[in-house]
């Protein structure tokens, strides 16, 4: 069994990053939209702004009050689209009741949308010439492909159909030639699906939801669910059995979470390259 390596992979990623940023002649800034005072949102943004310290990318948070409306939102997006200085937007979900996430994406400039999740990032990709990709996506291409892993002809069960994760991946696969199965909390015999597939990809959330027995010997498996133990962070696959028949397998953490950060540093390095 090989481990699939986030944290490995994605260190060498930031530092090939940080070559490139030093060609570029001017300041690069991540703008960040946070609205309210989740948690967990405020861990995930003091990582990004960390990771971007690390190859001289300025990154302001924009934090409004959990009671904002969502045309001062709309607003506040619209005045960093204008602001020549901004680089890149993100919005941090997830967003207060009675702000729509979607309208929110939409209102970022198509060049500046690092997440890659308005609908013209989105029909890019669709339509096979993408520019900003959704960043889990993104990464678990990568690190599939830093470890020379093949995906033409590959069968792949994806566990996952949300708009951030499950269908833009989709794409990326069958743009390398795999056979994608996108499976989900409706999808029947899903056992039958995972046991056959040559790649099993699960982001459903729910802890050891994928056990030994439901994939083959020889498997690759990628997990990207996130959830809490008693404190810890543990994914959706039951690691301890599965690795034993995969022959690779990613860790939770350390495996897609840490390529997602080094996905948002490379799509704000592409945005300033493509000004």
């Amino acid at each position: 069994m090989i481990l699939l390596d986030g944290k490995k992979v994605s260190k060498e990623i930031i530092a090939n990053l940080k070559e490139r940023r030093e060609k570029i002649n001017d300041n690069i800034k991540l703008a960040i939209v946070w609205v309210g005072n989740n948690p967990a949102s405020e861990i995930y943004i003091n990582n990004k702004k960390k990771q971007c310290a690390k190859i001289n990318v300025l990154c302001d948070v924009y934090h409004l009050d959990e009671d904002s409306k969502e045309n001062e939102v709309l607003e506040l997006i619209d005045k960093l689209n204008n602001d020549k200085t901004v680089t890149g937007i993100l919005v941090q979900s997830p967003l207060p009741n009675g702000i729509d996430e979607t309208k929110c994406f939409n209102k970022i400039d198509p060049k500046k949308d690092i997440d890659g999740f308005s609908n013209i990032s989105v029909g890019n990709l669709y339509l096979g010439r993408p520019k900003l990709v959704s960043c889990t996506p993104k990464g678990i291409i990568r690190l599939l492909e830093y470890y020379s892993i093949d995906l033409e002809g590959k069968n792949v069960c994806l566990i996952n159909r949300s708009n951030i994760v499950g269908k833009p991946l989709f794409h990326l696969l069958i743009s390398k030639n795999a056979t994608v199965t996108m499976c989900h909390s409706k999808t029947r015999n899903l056992k039958d699906i995972t046991k056959s597939a040559d790649i099993v990809i699960s982001a459903v959330g729910k802890p050891k939801f994928i056990t030994a027995d439901m994939v083959r010997d020889g498997a690759i498996v990628v997990d990207v669910g996130i959830s809490r133990i008693d404190g810890k962070v543990v994914g959706d696959v039951d690691f301890a059995s599965v690795s034993e028949k995969a022959s690779y397998i990613t860790p939770v953490p350390g495996g897609v979470g840490p390529m997602t950060i080094a996905m948002i540093l490379e799509n704000i390095l592409i945005a300033k390259e493509s000004e």
